[in-house]
């Protein structure tokens, strides 16, 4: 007599559906959080902040396309590690040439200097604001804590996104007191959609701004946090993955623009307007909040500040790693790669060099990396080869070819600008 049939044991996820109708789908949400620290950033403090102070509502259009063009890349991002179970640098190394991979390398790791030198200035300065310590020993003491979280990723990833989404809540409700209390004219929002520029500086922090909202890094790190996130057995349980991404993406991307547009409205609504268009730095901000709001708005803002850049410096390690691990497989220590990495950012503090304006340098650098991050997502996730049932529908793909060409035109005016200007 013929054995009964063994039925097979549930697939990963539907363990977690049968958690329950909130508590499955929240475990399957977090990756698109822990991106959208890097698009707010300090650099995003320094950007968001001058281009309110001194050109008002004019650049809003910026921040909502950049957003939007970030949804878009980071969605993309998820589904590749999703559809694969590999993330982008190990895609890249294994489908490129071996130099063009070693050379897309090279600038990930000088991009992530770039990314480095926003991140800790950023958390410094706000040490400085909240308790007088010093620029560069309180840059010290943001690697310090920036490995500590970082060590929550050890004992699991759930942790670590924990801990990133409680910052990343700390500064949303930071600018929301701040917005609530400083307030904002609907009616400029609502004509800085309007495509325009006020002269050249205008289209230099607009490049800023892109560069400081698209971040290369997260390109690569976020299809690392989705590629083995749950075990999928066919397409369609990869497309219902997919579903919840897609929610995770617009949520978390989501605050991240409203934080952002929050910066500008506030920078417009009590700088612009009042006539102190030459507030022009992280430090003159948090001061005028103090002067002309109260000492509340002030500290909501060094807080914000502080948040930022600790988390956003974490996400920045990890993201490191993913890199040099993809594309040459090779894993260093991380405090050997904190160490290198942060290096530019010690001599500017160390220096005392300006610290928004070497903000707003590090997210134009910023800004001519992206394309090196998303031309090759591009042309893998259009190949049915690589992505097999989730590839790029050709609208997505012509999308994302256009999100380039934007970018890279900016750059390209940036150069000319830099040079013959």
């Amino acid at each position: 007599m013929a054995k009964p049939a063994i039925d097979a044991e549930p697939s990963a996820l539907t363990q977690i559906r049968a958690r329950g109708r909130v508590r499955g789908p929240v475990a399957l949400l977090g990756p698109a959080f822990v991106a959208a620290v890097a698009y707010v950033d300090p650099g995003n403090f320094a950007t968001n902040f001058t281009a309110g102070a001194q050109f008002g509502y004019t650049l809003v259009w910026v921040i909502v396309l950049a957003n939007l063009m970030a949804m878009l890349v980071q969605y993309l991002s998820a589904k590749t590690g999703v559809a694969t179970g590999k993330d982008l640098p190990e895609l890249c190394r294994e489908h490129f040439p071996r130099p063009v991979s070693r050379g897309l390398w090279v600038q990930a790791e000088l991009i992530a200097m770039a990314t480095d030198l926003a991140e800790f200035v950023g958390a410094a300065v706000g040490l400085n604001l909240l308790f007088g310590v010093p620029l560069f020993p309180a840059g010290l003491i943001t690697a310090v804590v920036a490995f500590a979280i970082l060590a929550l990723e050890q004992r699991g990833y759930r942790r670590f996104e924990l801990a990133i989404v409680a910052l990343l809540a700390l500064v949303f409700f930071g600018f929301l007191y701040d917005l609530l209390t400083v307030g904002t004219s609907v009616s400029g929002v609502v004509s800085g959609l309007v495509p325009s520029f006020s002269g050249s500086q205008s289209v230099v922090l607009a490049a800023g701004i892109i560069g400081a909202t698209v971040m290369p890094h997260v390109v690569y790190l976020h299809s690392a946090l989705t590629k083995n996130r749950v075990a999928t057995r066919n397409d369609a349980e990869r497309r219902e993955v997919m579903r919840y991404q897609r929610f995770d993406v617009f949520v978390g991307l989501g605050m991240a623009g409203l934080i952002n547009l929050s910066m500008l409205a506030i920078a417009a609504s009590l700088f612009h307007a009042g006539g102190h268009t030459e507030v022009d730095s992280i430090e003159a901000a948090h001061a005028g909040l103090g002067q002309l709001i109260g000492g509340g708005a002030a500290l909501a803002f060094a807080i914000a500040l502080l948040a930022s850049g600790l988390s956003s410096s974490s996400v920045g390690t990890y993201a490191g790693q993913v890199v040099m691990q993809g594309f040459i497989r090779r894993r260093i220590p991380l405090y050997l790669r904190r160490g290198l990495t942060m290096l530019p950012a010690l001599v500017v503090l160390g220096l005392g060099l300006p610290t928004t304006d070497s903000l707003i340098v590090s997210q134009v650098v910023l800004s001519f990396g992206i394309p090196f991050a998303l031309v090759p997502m591009v042309l893998l996730t259009r190949r049915r080869d690589v992505m097999g049932a989730l590839v790029n529908r050709p609208i997505t793909t012509f999308a994302a070819w256009v999100i380039a060409a934007l970018i890279i035109a900016l750059n390209v005016y940036l150069i000319g600008d830099t040079i013959f200007g």
